[in-house]
């Protein structure tokens, strides 16, 4: 009854209410008493009060209290109680059915007669005998239906006092003597089978347990007991058990649980989960990863370990099923939002063995795991199920409430009576305290043990805590045996097999192993080979060796069991802590868990001999009697920063809630007094909501001190900077951090740099002791290259020696020392990262290198001065030191042959293998072409060449990492860097890689700036290239913009035409309206107006048709827009008001729609797009419309400077040629943003002074406010996920209730932003706060929308909108978002161009999109972002729009410079030249090269070649260079299109003739190469097959990417080419 009542409790309060069920159950008695003897109608509420009251005074300590006896007739008389209250539930229904009103209630029973019966109780209670049966102290105790809990039963007995036991249990022997003390725990009897248990047999389970568990009959006992909640639910669980008793068996049971849920007819879906094995140590690691993938290998499940050893590829890690991993390691991967993104959220199972660790050194760090996975449960609302392994240990309700485990469900705990084979444990304390009697007497009470249990006949394991004193130890016993006589009973009986035996054991090349295996001994440490530990192993278990004796990774790393365990000492050397320590309790338990082998002995004894006074220490540690705490204050900075780094963690609130889910939390509220919290502190605030408060803003102020967060106190912001992002990713301490803030500068030497880190907290705990400075100053004289200050006498000096002997590969004698070297090694590596990257950061280039240098040399241990062959095993020591000698640099022996290499050093043979080792080290060459943009900021384009031969062997099987970064040496700065991949695939087909970035300069010129590349992990591997500036000419200064003036708006009556001032909703044009009116509507005189989106350039181009209506009525209008979405929205609007309100035709002319001849001819308006205009325009002599046009108005001009740029230039270049030759002038209007050099296209359109307009960026009727913020991370996709927390917290900020609009690269990336904004929004309080109508409403809406993810984003008040969309859709979300129904639209960047939905506020997340051309992430054209930026504020509603620009962190400073400055318009017609001049020969207007040259005259080309010579590649602007530069470029041209067969040269070699091929390929608007490769391949006898061939290799068919995320849009670019067909078919 009680469990069904916790259960019931558990799941209406969850684990936060976990305190109060328990004091509702304790007290269960009293609540029931009470609301009896109450009158009935208002029981319920006098119950509620009484609950409140009692668990309010429940508050006080327990001690003192009122003691409430409950006699056996009580209990009974409850019980008769709740029977009567259960059949008066009955009656009241039935009565109540029966249509008849019960007036008393529910009790038809006399309160009176129970009390009188409870006071008889009372009476009868006196007589009864006060022990005679357990009474409750102060309450009953819960009883948990899965806790065997002997101790816990010991507790309610009279002789527990006060918390602790006053007799160890009753068989105890002890014997005390002069020597020692000695205290023998006998191994306690099994527990009794009890009645419901039922043992699990394989052959029941279904196929994936069979196969998981091949080779055993059955589960054992405890797996039993858990089998049903681990295997059949999905339960936390926490299992408390002894080494030893599989439980390991019980985590695979949670595995296969796991793995079955994804199992879809029959086969397993093993890209849905990942499940995550948390191991505290890397020797576990790895035998649980060879124990789960043996185990798993029959279901196809990867296993892989990731520790430290182990890294894993991000593919590996996609393609494995089941990691194992250390604490750490699990730590680092999920506080990198980078590249690990996607694989905690594909975590479903975390299993975290070893939770008793949470009171040592390492349990923060578990702490901080389960915060993390509890908070992304919550805030993602997925299921991640933690199960939780560990030893006994006593306060396990407390671990069960951290690790949010329903005590009534999911938690076990077994105690020793569980054990496979029972445990008897013998501590001994040795008395003496003078150092060498004390190891004397160790040395004779354990031979003494370990003679018993050999003359037992049982075998032995000593452990010892050093290498070397396995073997001191091992020979000391086998001397004692000797000298006393006994080593006949050492010896190995001499079995059939013991020769063969013997034989292996002579093969070794350990000196000791042969010597001690002939009289029964052996050594086992992690200092020997592999092969040797394996032996010694199999000789164990196969009976051969009686005493083994070993170092503690044995009981760690491999299942080897003895009847009995000797640990002899208990001091251990830690080198984290510098000094020896206490042997851990984990350690002792894990030894004594081998003692006992379950087939064979009934039971195992334990010896641990120690000092006298550690004696009561490990008696208390391991008969569990103190409760385990949190050591999570200690690091509470560190972690505090992870999780601001991570994003997780925003402002003192959330920081408030992430530390209640600590168990630092748990133990705060159990145990206030130990974590400084005074009772009446703790009485004052329950929740320790003020005391946790109070730790975040100490720790938060420490941090922003450090610079590692950026706090606000005022508002209790963070946010995280990129020290503190460096700090978290590489796992730096906060200690460290100061240190280096105070240390470190740019320029230091390695010198410094190694004395820096020597420093750093990380290392605080290594001490100098006195046996080892003799050792210490041989080493510094020996292999230390850099100086050490400090010296042998001072912590860091030892460090310092210490690592560069690492570096040099000394070799050392004390064990200590070869601890503490691995120790340093390890974390200095880490730490000079880190260095490099707060380096990179700060842009300081020399230091830069010079750490990455560093970083390199620990990890090869190799010194930079050395040859960089060194890094190649294969190559003989005496080889590498001749090519040292004979100076032989890599550079000098790429240009030698290998036999001259080979005579060199008198070793022929070799040559072959030095060359092509020398040919395998990566190298690169870069070339850099650079183009001014403006006069302040370059366009730096990099082309990078492999130059090395692939070897997988050497390199691995993905690719080459490199840093790259241009410095300014004078100024000693970095301008701009970044990390880089060269991919085996470029390596083998030699396939060059662009860069292009901007970088900034300034005047006067300096001389050069290095583009430096070096190679993440090679030595000696480095390029160089130098810009040089000596050529270099500035384009010219920009002409100041237009201002604008202070007019008095001007009415819509000013049209003078009623039809006109109708179409307006408004009254009054804008102030650009008004200043612009004139010139457009009573002139002639062409127009470039430049002003911000959002302008209303629209109106102006409207103003400028209706002149043509009022003045040409027969000629026709075109208006030209770049993309079909713009083209659309202009017609769905001048349908409605020009055609249907004005009567005037107005047709769309674009690749989807072609109207006829005749209705284009009757068109008094054509929107079209520039593509379309041009191929019309080309034959402009045969069709009549094209000069009937008056107007020529461009939308949005500034794309002149796009890919598609050059239509827009020919299109206006020909019309002017056009009205030339007609003698009809056409006016032409161009329309853009804001524009740098409007003056040079204002000349270039014919415009004079009066009609350019080009107002400054910040003239826009809704001011703007702009925020930029920087995204670390290389990787394109973990940054998109990085930037998803700010824009949520930037809709609260700055838009809580106005529309918002968020600019996103791709179809996924609209739907992965759209899922995590719902998750954000699920912890809120109300998460539905972004739907503006009624749920229900929307529930209609919903049903007729056939994207089932939009569905589910409608729902929370979030639209998407791309063009993958179905139409009807995209209509319903522009509507629901127009009328304001949803307040957040997650649109493709296309949205910006296409559809004008202003909004509040725009966030743009992220400015790259794929480029399926070049397969790389590219930048959007700065014109895009102003674009989407223009979305934002709506004149009718804001007096301000907001931008926020999410962007990767490098390229910051290029957007904070253009988004407030205009950018300026290049040409890009160089690249497609040819096929405009083929397309003009076609039409018969160029039949000379001297026409040709004309030509180029008249484009925009012409006009930026003159102003910024530089970016074209024309060094400088004298009229022969010029002629001569575009001379070769029509003579290049020309030659092209000759190759291609489109236009013959005449033998005068000036005149041009046009060719068939020449004109298919002008009228189908094909690229010249494409009807070269027809010609050349098209045969008479082709078939389809070869047709579709030919088809697809052709040049106007981009490059269709194999990825996926271009798909769509390849399919389309394909479709548009179905002219091809016809031309095939011409």
């Amino acid at each position: 009854c009680q469990q069904i009542c916790c259960c019931h409790l558990f799941e209406l309060l969850g684990p936060e209410g976990f305190e109060l069920i328990e004091k509702l159950l304790q007290n269960r008695s009293l609540i029931l008493e009470r609301s009896l003897t109450y009158p009935n109608d208002n029981r319920f509420q006098t119950l509620q009060e009484q609950c409140k009251k009692f668990i309010g005074e429940n508050i006080k300590p327990n001690y003192g209290c009122q003691v409430t006896i409950q006699s056996e007739q009580e209990r009974l008389l409850m019980k008769q109680y709740r029977r009567e209250e259960k059949r008066n539930a009955r009656k009241e229904k039935q009565a109540s059915e029966d249509g008849e009103v019960s007036g008393e209630g529910l009790m038809c029973f006399d309160p009176k007669e129970l009390r009188m019966q409870r006071e008889l109780a009372l009476l009868n209670a006196r007589s009864m005998p006060v022990l005679g049966r357990q009474r409750d102290v102060d309450f009953e105790k819960i009883h948990y239906p899965h806790v065997y809990d002997s101790r816990a039963e010991a507790m309610k007995t009279s002789a527990f006092i006060g918390g602790a036991k006053v007799f160890l249990p009753e068989a105890v022997q002890r014997e005390n003597n002069k020597m020692y003390e000695e205290v023998k725990i006998p191994h306690s009897e099994p527990m009794p089978i009890g009645i419901e248990e039922k043992i699990v047999y394989i052959k029941d389970l279904d196929e994936i347990g069979q196969l998981a568990f091949k080779g055993m009959k059955r589960l054992n006992r405890i797996q039993s007991i858990v089998f049903e909640t681990a295997y059949n639910t999905n339960e936390n669980m926490l299992i408390c058990a002894p080494t030893g008793a599989g439980k390991t068996n019980i985590a695979m049971l949670t595995v296969l649980h796991e793995i079955r849920q994804h199992v879809q007819h029959g086969v397993i879906k093993k890209d849905e989960f990942k499940i995550v094995y948390v191991a505290p140590m890397k020797a576990l690691a790895a035998e649980m990863t060879n124990y789960f993938s043996k185990r798993l290998e029959p279901l196809g499940i990867t296993v892989k370990e990731l520790t430290g050893d182990m890294q894993l590829s991000k593919g590996e890690i996609l393609r494995t099923q089941m990691l194992v991993t250390t604490p750490e390691k699990w730590d680092v991967v999920t506080r990198k939002s980078v590249g690990d993104v996607a694989l905690s959220q594909l975590v479903k199972l975390l299993i975290l063995d070893e939770v008793h660790l949470l009171h040592e050194d390492r349990g923060p760090v578990l702490e901080s795991i389960v915060a993390r996975t509890l908070r992304q449960v919550e805030s993602t609302q997925s299921m991640i199920r933690i199960l939780g392994l560990s030893a006994t240990l006593p306060n396990y309700l407390d671990v069960a409430t951290f690790l949010h485990v329903n005590p009534c469900i999911g938690l076990f705990y077994f105690d020793g009576r569980f054990r496979p084979v029972p445990l008897g444990q013998t501590f001994i304390g040795i008395k003496t305290t003078n150092k060498v009697q004390q190891l004397n007497h160790m040395d004779e009470v354990c031979y003494e043990n370990v003679l018993k249990q050999i003359m037992a006949g049982h075998q032995v394991m000593v452990f010892v805590h050093a290498r070397n004193a396995t073997v001191r130890t091992a020979m000391g016993l086998r001397e004692k045996a000797k000298n006393n006589g006994h080593i006949c009973h050492f010896l190995s009986p001499q079995g059939s097999d013991y020769g063969q035996a013997e034989k292996q054991v002579q093969r070794s090349r350990n000196k000791q192993l042969r010597e001690l295996f002939p009289d029964g001994f052996s050594i086992h440490h992690a200092g020997m080979l592999r092969q040797d530990r394996s032996l010694v192993e199999n000789l164990f278990s196969n009976g051969h060796i009686k005493v083994l004796v070993c170092t503690a990774t044995l009981a760690w790393g491999v299942n080897l069991p003895a009847h009995a365990v000797v640990i002899k000492g208990t001091q251990i050397y830690a080198a984290k802590r510098g000094s020896f320590v206490d042997l851990g309790i984990l350690d002792v338990m894990q030894i004594f868990g081998r003692a006992g082998r379950p087939q064979f002995d009934k039971f195992g004894e334990g010896i641990i001999i120690t000092t006298h006074d550690k004696l009561s220490h490990y008696l208390t540690l391991l008969t569990q009697q103190n409760p385990i705490e949190s050591q999570f204050l200690e690091s509470l900075a560190d972690n505090l920063n992870a999780e601001i780094a991570l994003g997780t963690v925003t402002n003192v609130e959330e920081a408030v809630k992430w530390i209640s889910y600590t168990y630092l939390y748990v133990r705060m509220r159990a145990n206030p007094l130990v974590y400084g919290i005074s009772h009446k502190a703790y009485q004052m605030d329950p929740g320790l909501e003020k005391h946790r408060e109070q730790l975040v803003i100490e720790v938060s102020r420490k941090l922003d001190k450090a610079r590692m967060i950026r706090f606000e106190e005022r508002t209790g912001f963070f946010s995280s900077t990129d020290l503190g992002r460096t700090a978290s990713h590489y796992y730096i301490k906060y200690n460290t951090i100061e240190t280096f803030n105070e240390l470190f500068d740019a320029h230091k030497t390695d010198g410094d740099i190694l004395a820096i880190v020597s420093k750093a907290e990380e290392f605080e705990q290594i001490k100098v002791r006195e046996e080892e400075i003799e050792e210490l100053d041989t080493l510094l004289n020996d292999f230390c290259e850099l100086p050490a200050p400090g010296g042998v006498e001072n912590n860091y000096g030892k460090i310092n020696i210490l690592l560069q002997t690492y570096i040099s590969r000394g070799e050392m004698d004390s064990f200590s020392l070869i601890s503490d070297s691995a120790y340093v090694a390890q974390n200095a590596a880490r730490i000079v990262r880190a260095l490099f990257e707060i380096a990179l950061r700060k842009r300081w280039p020399a230091m830069t290198y010079r750490l990455l240098n560093l970083s390199k040399v620990i990890d090869k241990r190799l010194w930079g001065w050395v040859s960089p062959l060194r890094q190649f095993s294969v190559l003989p020591p005496s080889v590498l030191s001749k090519l040292e000698e004979k100076n032989l640099t890599i550079d000098k022996m790429k240009d030698m042959r290998k036999d001259e290499i080979g005579h060199m050093l008198h070793h022929v043979k070799i040559g072959l293998k030095v060359k092509q080792c020398v040919h395998q080290i990566p190298s690169i060459i870069m070339e850099a072409t650079i183009q001014p943009i403006t006069r302040t900021v370059l366009r730096v384009r990099l082309n990078i060449a492999p130059d090395f031969t692939w070897n997988d062997q050497v390199h691995g099987t993905v690719g080459e990492p490199w840093w790259i970064w241009v410095e300014d040496p004078t100024n000693d700065h970095i301008y701009h860097s970044e990390y880089f991949i060269i991919q085996k695939k470029q390596v083998m087909t030699k396939e060059p890689q662009l860069l292009v970035f901007t970088i900034p300069i300034f005047e006067p010129l300096p001389s050069q700036y290095y583009i430096r590349a070096v190679s993440d992990r090679w030595l000696g591997a480095e390029a160089v290239c130098i810009i040089n500036f000596q050529h270099l000419i500035l384009p010219e200064r920009h002409p100041p913009h237009t201002e604008l003036l202070d007019l008095q708006p001007l009415p819509v009556t000013a049209l003078g035409h009623r039809e006109y001032e109708v179409l307006y909703k408004f009254t009054h044009f804008n102030p650009i309206q008004t200043q612009i009116f004139h010139t457009l509507y009573h002139t002639d005189c062409n127009v470039l107006l430049g002003a911000p989106t959002g302008s209303g350039k629209t109106v102006a181009a409207e103003l400028a048709i209706f002149r043509v209506f009022n003045k040409y009525p027969t000629s026709k209008a075109v208006y030209i827009a770049p993309l079909k979405a713009l083209v659309r929205e202009r017609i769905e609007d001048w349908k409605v008001r020009i055609e249907e309100k004005l009567g005037k035709k107005v047709v769309e002319l674009t690749g989807d729609v072609t109207p006829d001849m005749r209705a284009i001819a009757q068109a008094d308006l054509i929107v079209t797009t520039p593509e379309k205009w041009d191929g019309v325009s080309r034959s402009w002599q045969n069709r009549s419309y094209v000069q009937k046009v008056s107007i020529l108005i461009i939308d949005e001009i500034h794309l002149l400077g796009d890919e598609r740029g050059p239509v827009l230039e020919v299109i206006v270049s020909r019309t002017n040629f056009i009205s030339s030759h007609t003698e009809k002038p056409v006016r032409v209007v161009g329309l853009s943003t804001a524009l740098a050099n409007a003056r040079d296209l204002a000349d270039w359109l014919n415009i004079n002074q009066m009609g350019l307009f080009n107002f400054r960026p910040s003239v826009r009727p809704v001011p703007l406010e702009v925020h930029i913020q920087g995204f670390p991370g290389q990787h394109y996709c973990p940054r998109m996920a990085s930037m998803n927390k700010p824009a949520f917290q930037a809709i609260r900020s700055h838009s809580p209730a106005k529309p918002v609009l968020i600019f996103v690269s791709s179809r996924r990336q609209t739907r992965l932003t759209a899922l995590d904004l719902i998750a954000f929004l699920a912890t809120e309080d109300d998460p539905k706060q972004w739907l503006k109508m009624d749920e229900r409403e929307m529930n209609d809406i919903i049903v007729t929308v056939r994207d089932s993810n939009l569905k589910l984003t409608l729902a929370f008040g979030i639209g998407m909108h791309h063009a993958g969309l179905h139409e009807r859709d995209r209509k319903t979300v522009e509507e629901l978002f127009v009328n304001c129904k949803i307040q957040v639209l997650i649109a493709t960047s296309t949205l910006a161009w296409g559809v004008n939905f202003p909004a509040h506020l725009v966030i743009v997340k992220g400015t790259e999109y794929y480029d399926g051309k070049t397969r790389r992430y590219v930048d959007y054209p700065i014109t895009d972002v102003l674009q989407m930026m223009g979305r934002a504020g709506r004149p009718q509603f804001d007096d301000q729009g907001k931008a926020v620009i999410l962007v990767h962190d490098i390229k910051k400073d290029f957007y904070k410079k253009f988004l407030y400055e205009p950018f300026p318009v290049e040409s890009s017609l160089l690249e497609v030249l040819a096929d405009h001049l083929n397309a003009e020969i076609a039409a018969g207007t160029i039949t000379s090269k001297q026409d040709a040259m004309d030509y180029i005259t008249w484009t925009y080309f012409f006009r930026r070649l003159i102003m910024n010579p530089t970016y074209y590649n024309l060094d400088d602007v004298s009229h022969d260079t010029m002629n001569k530069y575009l001379s070769s470029l029509v003579e290049k041209s020309l030659f092209d299109l000759e190759c291609s067969y489109c236009i013959e040269i005449g033998e005068d070699n000036r005149s041009i003739e046009p060719l068939t091929y020449g004109r298919i390929a002008s009228y189908y608007y094909l690229k010249h190469p494409t009807i070269g490769m027809f010609k050349d391949q098209l045969k008479p006898e082709s078939n389809i097959e070869e047709l579709l061939l030919i088809l697809t290799v052709s040049a106007d068919i981009f490059l269709i990417s194999t990825y996926k995320k271009n798909k769509n849009s390849a399919i389309e670019q394909f479709a548009s080419q179905q002219n091809l067909i016809s031309i095939l078919w011409h």
